[in-house]
């Protein structure tokens, strides 16, 4: 072995350690009790409790924030994907001369701080009635979603093979059927990553959320920065176990999708 790939080699783990390391030791503090975490000797010897998750789960505001933030999160990332995947197929394979600029604004939704978005938002809610509702967060979130979704999208149907479209043009398949039954199921490995990657950021969102909601439409993120309590005092266990608890949904998300399409594939090549 050369030393520049050894060399190459070592980074690239030291890379990973330094992404798993941090969620790992995250995982191993929301079993601890708090005289554990905050000792100066890391301890990864210690009897395990599992009071920190008991104590997040037993609370009615936690269970309130995850339905919150499901069908807020879900809700948009479904209409996102249902809007924005046509749109970058559109955008795709019937180019014009505004194409680029759409994808460049698209791109510039993404460039704006969250809160240049939040307070024009909150006053429009407000006006309209509709402040501190799911409503709000799912039609909000939704120009996240279509953002990203159109801006991933469009590579994804780009290296789509023109050949097999036509070739399904000349069999009889309309531009729908094109689209459904070819373009779709081809660039499907990129567009589920686009989708699940809209589904993160829109869990994660604390900032729009924490303008938008005040107490009926508050997201799980919101709830578990309210666990952390003012002073010395500080729960660690507690609020590494909200971490835990708040980073399985979208685990499960790409775990599902992954899932379903690797059997896809498998009954293809079948």
């Amino acid at each position: 072995m050369t030393i520049s790939r050894f060399l190459g080699k070592a980074v690239l783990y030291l890379a990973a350690f330094s992404a798993v390391f941090p969620m790992v030791w995250t995982a191993i503090n929301a079993f601890k009790n708090r005289v554990d975490i905050v000792t100066p000797t890391p301890l990864f010897i210690f009897t395990p409790t599992l009071d920190n998750f008991a104590y997040v789960l037993g609370r009615e505001s936690v269970a309130a924030g995850l339905v919150n933030s499901l069908l807020s999160a879900g809700g948009s990332v479904l209409i996102g994907a249902l809007l924005g995947l046509p749109a970058a197929y559109a955008i795709a394979r019937y180019p014009n001369r505004w194409s680029a600029d759409i994808q460049f604004f698209v791109l510039s939704l993404r460039f704006l701080p969250p809160v240049a978005v939040a307070i024009p938002l909150m006053v429009i809610w407000l006006d309209l009635g509709f402040y501190d509702t799911r409503l709000s967060l799912i039609v909000t979130y939704t120009l996240l979603t279509l953002a990203t979704v159109i801006w991933l999208g469009v590579p994804a149907f780009a290296r789509v093979p023109k050949e097999v479209e036509e070739a399904a043009r000349v069999d009889g398949y309309g531009p729908y059927a094109v689209f459904l039954l070819i373009a779709l199921p081809i660039a499907s490995r990129s567009l589920i990553g686009a989708v699940a990657f809209a589904f993160v950021l829109v869990w994660n969102e604390f900032l729009i959320a924490l303008m938008l909601t005040t107490s009926d439409a508050k997201t799980l993120p919101i709830v578990a920065s309210e666990l952390t309590q003012l002073g010395r005092d500080v729960p660690w266990g507690i609020l590494n176990a909200s971490v835990v608890l708040l980073s399985i949904p979208p685990l499960l998300l790409i775990g599902i999708l992954s899932g379903l399409l690797n059997n896809a594939f498998r009954r293809k090549s079948n």
